[in-house]
């Protein structure tokens, strides 16, 4: 059974998933209203992505016979002040989450929660990801901040998609 220490900070971080997701959607209209497709898309998918780990979250909560809690959520950032903003929003948030599946991730092991620790290995392994895409899109944007063509080029061909991952918890609802 999960500690009740790991599942309040769970709790929290369905809160932070689902405004993550929110933010990503911010972030996605903005390049949408530039018409910037390839980075409306890739932000839309960085969405959908946030949404299915705070999924992932309330299946664990349910599989665990645990409350499910969504907190309430501010509003996202919706201006930016150019292209490379966005994207810097986006690499501090990746960080602040990765801080956030640490913590989370302390908390099991602190409790002797094995199987919430071992719910969270996914999840750590998903930040790497996250804070490594983000950096390089950060340096590229950055790289090419009056050359919005090249900045969708590159996501045009760099950004192939992602294979789903076997390995990743089940999501509420799917």
């Amino acid at each position: 059974m999960a500690s009740q220490q790991f599942v309040k900070a769970l709790q929290e971080q369905i809160g932070h998933e689902f405004s993550a997701h929110q933010q990503y959607v911010g972030i996605a209209t903005y390049y949408d209203a530039l018409t910037m497709p390839q980075m409306a898309a890739l932000f839309y998918a960085q969405a959908l992505e946030e949404r299915d780990h705070a999924m992932m979250m309330v299946q664990y909560l349910l599989d665990q016979d645990q409350q499910v809690v969504i907190p309430g959520l501010p509003a996202p950032r919706m201006d930016f002040a150019d292209v490379v903003e966005p994207v810097q929003v986006a690499l501090d948030q990746e960080k602040r989450v990765t801080a956030q599946i640490n913590e989370l991730t302390r908390l099991a092991r602190e409790d002797n929660d094995f199987a919430s620790d071992q719910f969270m290995q996914w999840f750590i392994k998903e930040q790497v990801e996250e804070v490594a895409k983000m950096s390089d899109l950060l340096a590229v944007v950055t790289r090419s901040k009056d050359d919005y063509e090249r900045i969708e080029d590159w996501i045009a061909r760099e950004e192939t998609g992602e294979d789903s991952d076997p390995t990743a918890p089940p999501i509420a609802g799917a």
